[in-house]
């Protein structure tokens, strides 16, 4: 059995879903999930298809050609296409902060993340002892004012060389340069500390305490040039009182955290997500 996900948008007109599932049924295929969405204001159509297909002989390079050569031109559609078989590779950078790569890891190697971790990579060492233990690389790439460059061509060459399809900052607290942001545009995965945009900065959660917040929250998104303003993938609130201190906010935001930046590797790893003008479509 052969599965493969389609993902495409383009302005919306007539006959598009008609055409797609009729092509699919074409190459004897079964749709087992297909949604849509139509973005009114702009006029733009997106859906997100999983099909099968059974037979032995079918080919996922002439198919994905018969799709271009047929449907592509046409409706003049951006697509992407992919194949069950092949899971997405992710990188993983952290520092010292270890409860969003502890959940990971432990998801991970519970079978719960459909995806593979070629290397975990750190500007400190403190975190090396958790990838040991779950055999994982790591590698360290110190950072400072006068080695960024050479610590940013480091990553590069260790992000080709494992193929990597995306990177997931695990609380890694240096800022991403634009050089990497380029190479992998919606491929790096962020998690703030605080329901953005609010309260952004370096104490989130003093700041919240001092104006008497009644919920706090958590954001995932992909990293853009401009900081913290990049397309949301996920988000979740947690409400909090007067009785709460600041350790208590700290705490619910951590298990916040976790959840949030779980949920949106999953999200990215299911091929879930389109991203249109710095704005999220997310398929159930």
């Amino acid at each position: 059995m052969h599965k493969i996900t389609l993902l495409i948008h383009c302005k919306d007109q007539p006959n598009i879903i008609a055409s797609v599932t009729s092509f699919m049924a074409s190459n004897d295929g079964n749709i087992i999930y297909i949604d849509q969405h139509v973005d009114r204001e702009q006029n733009i159509f997106f859906m997100r298809l999983e099909c099968e297909f059974a037979l032995e002989s079918f080919s996922f390079e002439d198919f994905k050609n018969q799709f271009k050569n047929s449907l592509v031109e046409k409706f003049k559609l951006k697509w992407r296409i992919y194949t069950a078989e092949k899971k997405p590779k992710m990188a993983l950078f952290v520092s010292k902060y270890d409860h969003c790569l502890y959940d990971i890891l432990g998801r991970y190697n519970s079978g719960e993340m459909r995806l593979e971790i070629p290397f975990i990579l750190s500007n400190h060492l403190d975190l090396k002892p958790i990838a040991d233990s779950f055999n994982i690389p790591f590698y360290h790439v110190p950072i400072t004012k006068d080695t960024k460059h050479e610590a940013e061509q480091k990553q590069l060459e260790l992000l080709e060389a494992h193929n990597i399809d995306f990177v997931v900052l695990a609380r890694y607290m240096q800022i991403v340069s634009k050089t990497l942001i380029d190479k992998y545009p919606n491929k790096i995965i962020n998690i703030h500390h605080s329901f953005l945009p609010a309260f952004i900065g370096a104490k989130p959660y003093h700041s919240a305490h001092k104006r008497g917040v009644k919920i706090i929250g958590s954001t995932s998104h992909y990293i853009t040039e401009e900081l913290d303003a990049g397309p949301i993938i996920e988000q979740d609130v947690v409400r909090v009182s007067h009785t709460h201190a600041i350790k208590d906010l700290i705490a619910k935001g951590r298990d916040l955290e976790k959840i949030v930046l779980s949920n949106a590797i999953k999200l990215h790893a299911n091929r879930k997500v389109m991203v249109f003008n710095n704005k999220t479509i997310i398929f159930s």
